[in-house]
C-alpha cells in the first residue's frame, strides 16, 4: 500500500520528519508491517509511505490496510491525499 499524505501544520523538515518517524515505529509496532518513506523526502508538507506485509489471505490484508489507513488518520495531523493498494 502507498499511501500519500498532506500535512498543513509542518512547517519544516524537522516538524515533517517527527512526524513521519513517529507513523512508522508506531505502525511496525501495532501491525508488523515493513513501511519506508518512499518519496517527497525533501518536501516539507507531503509524505508518501510504502508499506507492505505478508498474509495469508486477502481478507485479512484489506482488513489491516484499512485499519492503518484510519489509524495514520485520527491519530496524526495529516489529509489522505492519494492512496494504492495491491495485492499480489
Amino acid at each position: 500500500m502507498i499511501m500519500d499524505l498532506h500535512s498543513r501544520t509542518t512547517h519544516s523538515l524537522k516538524e515533517k520528519r517527527h512526524i513521519v518517524t513517529g507513523i512508522k515505529e508506531k505502525l511496525k509496532n501495532k501491525f508488523n508491517i515493513s513501511i519506508i518513506e518512499s518519496d517527497y523526502q525533501d518536501v516539507w508538507q507531503d509524505i508518501q509511505l510504502a508499506m507492505a506485509m505478508v498474509s495469508n489471505s486477502r481478507v485479512m490484508s484489506e482488513k489491516a490496510f484499512g485499519q492503518i489507513e484510519d489509524f495514520v488518520l485520527l491519530n496524526y495531523p495529516v489529509e489522505l491525499a492519494a492512496l494504492h493498494k495491491e495485492y499480489v
